[in-house]
């Protein structure tokens, strides 16, 4: 093992590049470099990657829509009562008026 180790030591020193190098060829090396170590993706492809590795334990996907669920249906819940009162209100005012045309109504 050593003898082949010794063997190879030499036969590296030994070794010349004689063929000269294309041009611009440093200069190609280091924008390639550039280009493989800056990673180019998109911010979707970041979410997709994301997603898919966050959805794939059921665990965190059934976590996640019982969640959205309950924020819709709460959201909704909210904006259905505030809607019922805006009626309730417009019912209020008009009955007052249908008893008394003359009536002021306060809004």
């Amino acid at each position: 093992m050593k003898e082949n180790q010794t063997q190879l030591e030499r036969a590296l020193q030994e070794w010349r590049v004689t063929t000269p190098l294309p041009p611009r060829f440093s200069e190609q090396v280091w924008k390639r470099i550039e280009r493989a170590q800056v990673p180019n993706i998109s911010v979707v492809d970041a979410m997709r990657a994301l997603f898919a590795t966050a959805f794939a334990r059921p665990a965190f996907a059934f976590a996640y829509v019982s969640a959205l669920l309950v924020i819709g249906l709460t959201l909704g819940f909210v904006q259905a009562s505030q809607k019922a009162a805006q009626w309730d209100r417009q019912l209020e005012a008009r009955y007052v008026q249908s008893i008394d045309p003359y009536q002021k109504v306060q809004r």
